[in-house]
């Protein structure tokens, strides 16, 4: 049984992908109550874009922590293909879930179906994540914790879709976004500790990229893409800022129609 160390970097890693768990959620949930506030191609492409930057947070949050996953006797390496496919997994089943809650009638259904997909999406992207490891040895689950950590996945998925749909304001979607945060860092390290590796040391060299090579690049690229998104919606003005321009406007040259000459 190989011992299996979850903060090699010490606390930096589990910090950070909180903190990318973190932003993705408050940006998502941002650009969701925009989408609400819309009606067609500007509700879609809102909604596109929380979609991303959610599904983009969660997978960052999995492999920023995975830099500090090191198994004692074996060098990791990470499985290319199979990690860009858990990236888009994690985009369209959040995709999905979203657009479930933007588009729908019914808002209690749309919210548990939404949920419930968007939840079972998001444990689907850890594990393919998982199976996208290479190392000398065999890994194992354990049923229970995966069980828990899939109904974690669920509970908080279906939580930050009812805080799209019901909190508006600011603050109220940052406190939400911490918890969200929470839960999704708390799912990824129940998953973690179901997992059992034994370690059979081998002289040959293992497929792959290293996480230097490939997933730390790209956890920063994508990083980069959620913060300058953040900005771009802490920019772009709000439908109730876009409707009083033309008041204001009128308002203006209405001032200057009656000033005296």
């Amino acid at each position: 049984m190989g011992h299996l160390d979850h903060t090699a970097f010490g606390v930096l890693t589990p910090a950070l992908s909180y903190l990318m768990a973190v932003i993705g959620a408050a940006l998502g949930l941002r650009c969701t109550v925009r989408a609400l506030g819309t009606t067609g191609r500007s509700r879609r492409n809102w909604l596109l874009t929380a979609a991303s930057a959610i599904g983009t947070g969660i997978w960052t949050m999995h492999f920023v922590a995975m830099l500090g996953f090191a198994v004692r006797g074996t060098d990791i390496r990470y499985d290319v293909p199979l990690t860009i496919l858990s990236l888009l997994v994690a985009m369209l089943v959040v995709g999905a879930g979203v657009f479930c809650v933007g588009y729908g009638k019914d808002r209690r259904r749309a919210l548990l179906v939404g949920g419930l997909s968007t939840g079972v999406g998001v444990a689907s992207m850890h594990y393919l994540g998982m199976a996208a490891l290479r190392l000398h040895g065999t890994v194992e689950y354990d049923p229970l914790l995966v069980a828990l950590s899939v109904v974690i996945a669920v509970v908080a998925a279906t939580a930050a879709l009812w805080a799209a749909l019901n909190i508006k304001s600011p603050l109220a979607v940052a406190v939400a976004s911490l918890v969200m945060g929470a839960a999704v860092s708390s799912m990824h390290y129940t998953g973690m500790f179901a997992v059992r590796v034994d370690v059979a040391p081998a002289a040959g060299g293992l497929p792959g990229a290293s996480a230097m090579q490939f997933i730390f690049p790209l956890a920063v690229g994508l990083g980069s893409y959620l913060f300058v998104t953040a900005a771009f919606v802490a920019l772009s003005p709000t439908a109730s800022e876009r409707a009083a321009y033309p008041t204001a406007g009128g308002a203006t040259s209405t001032r200057t129609a009656n000033i005296p000459v």
